[in-house]
């Protein structure tokens, strides 16, 4: 059975940005680069949940080929020319909708929808080959933790099926406040999420999560929750299984603390 992640994706295209940011992100990259060497078998596709996509109700990326969005802004040209070119996998699109449906949760497909860069980014970096089939799936834009939950729980029976369950978003994520302006902040926030997370399981982990904006700055980590949201499906698709920190840097960005996990 495969475990699930949470990943921290990183700032826009920063692959393609190394000359201007040399070192920066030398961590995240040697973490990503090992995540398909620590898995027991190779994944026949990937469910990658994105904070980059939010829709009313749980939303499935339905293409065979999809396109690119360049979601960022403000960067060198050639960053907008990126591709990516694993395929889509409209069965698991379908597979994915059936279990959402069955647990009561509401989901649609979109045949339109290409991947933003909260997936492209992370999986050039870890599947520079593109040939593992990648479908997305959207955060709800209620931010509801326990539907995000519900979701992963309805969800876990893809890790039998040869399924890697990948959230992709930052354990912190505040853009006014990265670098030494949230070193306190992030690192409250962070030791928090990484107790709860590698050191409770089943319902006294589900139960802090749901809780997660009472922690220790949690509003001044997450001013808007959509890049922790895809966290609570890894967890909800593991809910029973222990977890651990694979990525840790207390210092990105001159003095941010930011953390990435796998559970089970």
């Amino acid at each position: 059975m495969l475990p699930t992640y949470f990943i921290s994706h990183g700032g826009g295209p920063w692959p393609f940005m190394k000359e201007q940011m040399p070192g920066v992100y030398d961590k995240l990259e040697a973490s990503l680069k090992q995540l398909p060497h620590d898995l027991p078998e190779t994944p026949k596709a990937i469910l990658a949940i994105s904070g980059h996509w939010e829709a009313r109700d749980f939303s499935l990326m339905a293409s065979t080929q999809p396109p690119m969005i360049y979601d960022y802004s403000g960067f060198p040209p050639h960053t907008y020319q990126i591709k990516y070119e694993a395929p889509g996998n409209p069965a698991l699109a379908q597979r994915v909708q059936a279990l959402l449906l069955k647990a009561g949760l509401p989901s649609s497909l979109d045949a339109d929808r290409g991947f933003d860069h909260g997936v492209f980014v992370p999986f050039m970096v870890a599947y520079p080959e593109a040939s593992t089939p990648i479908v997305q799936l959207s955060i709800r834009a209620d931010y509801d933790p326990a539907a995000h939950i519900a979701a992963g729980r309805a969800l876990a029976p893809l890790r039998e099926e040869g399924i890697l369950i990948v959230a992709s978003g930052l354990s912190y994520h505040n853009m006014r406040g990265f670098g030494s302006r949230g070193a306190a902040a992030s690192a409250q926030f962070d030791g928090w999420l990484t107790d709860t997370v590698c050191n409770a399981t089943g319902e006294a982990r589900t139960n802090k999560l749901l809780q997660w904006a009472s922690a220790p700055s949690a509003r001044l980590a997450h001013p808007r929750e959509d890049h922790l949201i895809p966290l609570m499906v890894a967890a909800g698709a593991a809910e029973q299984e222990t977890a651990r920190l694979i990525y840790h840097e207390d210092a990105f960005m001159g003095g941010t603390s930011v953390s990435s996990y796998r559970f089970g």
